[in-house]
């Protein structure tokens, strides 16, 4: 398996493509959630909240598989298998921020894309 994704499909991983990442459920099922990623060059990141179904899903199981493709060109897709090697709180506000820039053009996330009292 590699482990570089190929220029040519960068930008799937990159924003603003369609992305569902699948976790593993407690029960062994798969669970599949639309999400917002990009690629800082050595990793693929996405970013959850603590106390979803795919946070504690990852905790207890860090299998994952990304899948991204163009909805523009639906055959043209990347699917990536993998394991997380890091979650973390350090800097999730700006890495949402970031996202939610790179795919609706609008930020903060929390103010701007929903009710900023979610927040908490």
């Amino acid at each position: 398996m590699s482990n570089i994704i190929p220029e040519s499909h960068l930008d799937l991983v990159n924003g603003p493509r369609v992305a569902a990442l699948t976790t593993v459920m407690p029960n062994g099922y798969p669970q599949t959630t639309v999400v917002w990623c990009n690629f800082d060059g050595t990793h693929v990141m996405v970013n959850t909240m603590r106390g979803f179904r795919k946070e504690k899903n990852m905790r207890a199981n860090p299998k994952v598989t990304l899948l991204c493709y163009d909805p523009r060109k639906p055959l043209r897709s990347l699917e990536i298998r993998g394991t997380v090697v890091e979650m973390t709180e350090e800097g999730a506000m700006e890495h949402l921020d970031g996202l939610s820039e790179l795919y609706i053009s609008r930020k903060p996330y929390f103010g701007e894309c929903v009710p900023a009292e979610l927040r908490e």
